[in-house]
């Protein structure tokens, strides 16, 4: 999908600078709490917000996870301690993600590991994790405004089995299930202008919405963000043209023998170390020319 440039004025809930400009901001904690009250249909106690975390890998090899907006709910709206704490991770998707669910299940399980401490024997007080995405696209496909997600037994699905996790979908364009407090609040972040602030509640969110996107620093953020990102699409794109060439190589190759994996790594090391945009053509045609990928890597010394 191609960049769009927007200005601020443009965006909505749904987009990411935005939501987290929010959730950063003066009244970031009340933002959250009303939101999500209204989309888990229950009064959410004083939140603990954290926007836009990183959690590195456990190893420089090892994949971390930048999260959107962390809740931590520790009391309930009457001020009373709960006794396991609530943590709500919510995170937009604009975009059609292929593996949503594995990305889930590995953001998750990251999740849950920082709120552990090395030697924990007893994890009677690890805290419930709620997982809120929301989407402009059907994730399932059966229409629903809201899916909910827990882990069950196939073999006695009565059983409650009271793991902690709870995977919410909302989708922004749902006809089925939900309420119509559901339906008017993710419309909104759909689409967050005054016309779709059809209740009191809402109608105090664009309240504030209005006032972040006037806000200073939210506005030198979003030009540094903006450039950011257009400058990571550019860059993936220009990664992809790379393993698109690489690829296109491994086929030529190929057609003249049989290569191993390791002989696979090695001519992805050296195309690494030596490819790029002004020299790819070259490296194709030396593909064509050779007889075999030892010698293709020989030439590549």
């Amino acid at each position: 999908m191609s960049y769009t440039k927007r200005t601020l004025q443009e965006l909505n809930v749904i987009d990411d600078f935005l939501m987290m400009a929010a959730a950063g901001g003066d009244e970031g904690e009340e933002f959250c709490r009303k939101l999500i009250s209204v989309l888990l249909n229950r009064n959410i106690g004083r939140v603990r917000v954290t926007a836009q975390s990183c959690l590195p890998g456990y190893t420089p090899e090892h994949r971390g996870v930048r999260l959107d907006v962390e809740m931590a709910e520790t009391v309930d709206e009457q001020g009373k301690r709960l006794p396991v704490a609530n943590v709500y991770d919510m995170e937009p998707h604009l975009q059609k993600e292929t593996h949503l669910l594995k990305h889930n299940r590995f953001y998750q399980a990251k999740l849950d590991g920082r709120y552990l401490t090395s030697g924990t024997r007893d994890f009677r007080d690890m805290p419930n994790l709620f997982v809120i995405v929301i989407t402009p696209y059907d994730p399932f496909g059966y229409d629903y405004l809201k899916y909910t997600v827990r882990n069950k037994c196939e073999e006695v699905p009565d059983m409650e089995y009271e793991d902690g996790l709870t995977y919410y979908y909302f989708y922004t364009g749902g006809s089925k299930g939900g309420s119509q407090e559901i339906k008017e609040m993710l419309q909104y972040i759909q689409n967050s202008c005054e016309e779709n602030a059809a209740n009191e509640t809402i109608k105090e969110i664009h309240r504030y919405i209005s006032k972040v996107k006037l806000m200073p620093e939210v506005r030198e953020s979003f030009m540094r963000f903006d450039d950011i990102i257009a400058w990571e699409r550019n860059d993936a794109a220009k990664e992809a043209t790379s393993e698109a060439y690489e690829t296109s190589i491994l086929i030529f190759l190929e057609e003249k023998q049989t290569i191993t994996q390791k002989t696979k790594e090695k001519i992805h090391k050296k195309l690494k170390e030596k490819m790029n945009h002004e020299n790819a053509n070259q490296f194709i045609k030396l593909a064509c020319q050779v007889s075999s990928a030892e010698e293709f890597l020989e030439k590549l010394k």
